[in-house]
């Protein structure tokens, strides 16, 4: 104690009148439960803020694993700050460690046994909120990872001094904001906890107040957390229902998106180009495949700003998601046992999943599960389990079997061979680790009386460890932009993929196939041109948003989150350039590498497609003229975020589409016959 309080009055010695206050101590619970050390503040003579208010926390902790830590100070009124969390790695201790805004250093930047003085992860000045601080202080510690790793605080101090930080005041956005209230309740892993949430959006190119009225969305919701090492992050991944008064599900549409009751925030304190994802879901839209639906917003949680997430659809069946047949816990005969099922390789245990009965041709000594997503593990049938093994042990003897690539009888009688060729191009692009081993959905729809419904790769999901340098395995380690992602399993991972993708490529007609899609999309939607405009429209519509995001979690320039061997840039432009880079090289690795030939592409019948469909004028002013060469085309129009602006269906080979209160910008056309799907950029300029 008395070695802390010497460190204290080395650091504190600038503030004027600091008063300071030590906290309880004890034994740390490694069993993920919360752990509570109490401080009781009295004598302040103002309310917390600039003349007085929060200026370090100081504590000694001996523990034998520091990243296990999740540690908080919560204030009186229950504003809670996270002054650090899952850092230090298998490092012990945190010695002498003192806490503050003026700091040089981010703690998250430093190593363990963190002796000395940094700057925490959320700034000390959000509890210096005109509060009282008189009352009892806690410091609140989560072991996340129980496995005999133990810990103690040894002892902790709050300090109270005049020049003391700021709250980060959040009043507008040009993006959505989202509003959540739990009553101060801390939101669980699960279940879901009641709260209210309020959405405000003004529309394209107007601001967003969190004064104004909610207009999107005002009512009931039941939420908790989600995703497995995100949740370890300080910005927090969450999922919620939509609910009416009674608690009901609530099909609503949110932020323009079709109406579902399901829907997740996805955090991006891991993504700091915020686009890992939504591009990955953009490629794999325009390919002519559901991806998940997204809108950029922020989000204040108990009135505290919590950054730049996306509001966006969860993967589940629904007429408007994941388009197959519902199946009932009746239907356990004949065709209407064959579908519709969602299946995944993630993780898994023995009543969520089955053991398949082959082993991944590349590692025979690999065990591989696959994983009930619908109908969920507590609803699927004896008989629909039995249906979906034996249907899927069909497409594995098939595929490893001699004549594999028979396209009557080999794997292509059961297997959707456009859907996993794009979902191959899609993870290969991002050298997505995860879309090989986990977070890798198929689905299979209804059999019909005369066809069997093949089996189909998607939709693609989950790309925050993609798009970058990881250094974790060779594969993804190279910064030539080489390396297969399907290879994950010589990575020895923590879920083991079924390699199908291994044995695919050892078709020719596969791999031509392949070389032709990927000629065809580095020609239109991945073209250096195409990539590069979507990133750049991207960054600028959320260039002031993430200034407000980067002062609130302060991990710019700081390796947080997945391993990455490059540097961090300091900026967000740093950001963006080092996202391009990567992007370019991955590019041409691919280029020069991609299977296949495409001599003889049989891609004659969607290009004569496409050329048919004239888009004009473009750039437009007003009204823009489609000529889809088809009746009943739907037409939709997506701005840069997402949203969907326009659904209309034309009554003939020509639509005009009234663009004159759009705001300038660029926009996506997507037209869909029920054959071809194509995409268009449209310019308004007015």
């Amino acid at each position: 104690m008395k070695k802390m309080y010497s460190l204290f009055l080395l650091i504190v010695a600038t503030y004027l009148n600091a008063q300071t206050f030590n906290g309880s101590t004890g034994s740390i619970s490694d069993d993920g439960t919360v752990n509570y050390y109490t401080s009781a503040v009295s004598g302040l003579s103002t309310n917390l803020n600039e003349s007085q208010g929060v200026v370090q926390v100081c504590l000694d902790i001996s523990h034998t694993y520091d990243s296990d830590l999740n540690v908080f100070l919560e204030a009186p009124d229950g504003t809670t700050i996270n002054l650090f969390s899952g850092i230090g790695g298998d490092g012990h201790n945190f010695s002498d460690t003192c806490l503050n805004q003026d700091a040089d250093t981010a703690i998250n930047s430093a190593a363990a046994p963190f002796t000395g003085l940094f700057k925490p992860m959320e700034s000390i000045g959000n509890v210096n909120n005109n509060q009282n601080g008189n009352g009892t202080w806690k410091l609140r510690i989560v072991d996340t990872y129980p496995f005999a790793d133990t810990g103690t605080v040894n002892s902790w101090s709050i300090s109270f001094a005049a020049n003391a930080p700021t709250p980060f005041v959040f009043t507008e956005s040009n993006l959505p904001i989202v509003l959540i209230d739990t009553n101060g309740e801390t939101i669980p892993d699960e279940p879901k906890i009641p709260g209210l949430m309020a959405i405000i959006d003004n529309g394209p190119g107007q601001l967003n107040h969190i004064t104004d009225v909610p207009n999107n969305f005002n009512g009931n919701i039941g939420i908790e957390m989600r995703g497995n090492y995100s949740q370890g992050l300080p910005q927090k991944p969450y999922k919620f229902e939509t609910r009416d008064s009674a608690a009901a599900e609530l099909n609503v549409s949110l932020l323009g998106m079709p109406e579902e009751h399901d829907w997740c925030l996805i955090s991006n304190y891991n993504d700091k180009v915020f686009m890992r994802n939504t591009l990955a879901y953009q490629l794999f839209t325009d390919m002519g495949h559901y991806a998940p639906r997204s809108r950029y917003c922020e989000v204040v949680l108990n009135g505290v700003y919590q950054g730049v997430y996306m509001l966006m659809e969860s993967i589940k069946r629904d007429n408007n998601r994941v388009d197959i047949a519902k199946l009932e816990v009746t239907e356990n005969t004949g065709l209407n046992l064959t579908g519709g099922y969602i299946i995944k390789n993630d993780y898994w245990n023995d009543t969520n999943s089955w053991l398949l009965n082959y082993h991944p041709i590349d590692h025979p000594d690999f065990d591989v599960h696959l994983v009930y997503d619908y109908p969920k593990e507590e609803d699927i049938t004896a008989q629909q389990k039995t249906y979906i093994q034996t249907f899927t042990n069909n497409l594995e003897t098939a595929l490893y079997g001699p004549d594999f690539a028979d396209p009557v009888n080999g794997y292509a009688k059961f297997l959707d061979v456009d859907s996993f060729i794009d979902y191959f191009i899609v993870n290969e692009l991002a050298r997505n680790n995860d879309g090989f081993k986990k977070s890798s959905y198929f689905h299979k729809d209804k059999d019909s009386n005369t066809t069997l419904a093949k089996l189909k790769a998607g939709p693609v999901w989950d790309f925050d460890w993609a798009w970058k340098n990881i250094d974790e395995c060779a594969i993804f380690a190279a910064t030539d932009g080489s390396g297969w992602a399907h290879q994950i399993n010589d990575c020895y991972p923590d879920v083991n993929s079924p390699g199908w993708f291994v044995r695919l490529l050892q078709d020719t007609a596969f791999q031509n196939k392949l070389r032709c899609r990927w000629e065809y999309f580095r020609a239109t939607i991945m073209s250096d041109t195409a990539l590069e405009t979507y990133i750049d429209d991207t960054a600028a519509y959320l260039n002031n948003a993430q200034a407000r995001h980067f002062t609130r979690w302060e991990n710019l320039g700081v390796s947080t989150g997945t391993p990455e061997v490059d540097a961090d840039p300091s900026t967000f432009d740093g950001q963006i350039a080092k996202f391009k880079n990567w992007i370019a090289l991955r590019l041409a690795w691919l280029d020069a590498n991609m299977p296949g030939n495409a001599v003889n592409c049989n891609l004659g019948l969607v290009q004569s497609q496409v050329q048919q469909r004239k888009l004009y004028p473009n750039p437009v002013k007003d009204v823009l003229h489609i000529s889809a060469k088809t009746n009943n085309a739907q037409i939709e129009i997506y701005d840069i975020t997402g949203k969907l602006m326009v659904k209309t269906t034309s009554e003939s080979n020509d639509s005009n589409i009234n663009l004159a209160a759009f705001s300038n910008g660029i926009y996506n056309c997507r037209i869909s016959d029920g054959n071809t799907i194509t995409v268009e950029k449209v310019v308004v300029m007015h």
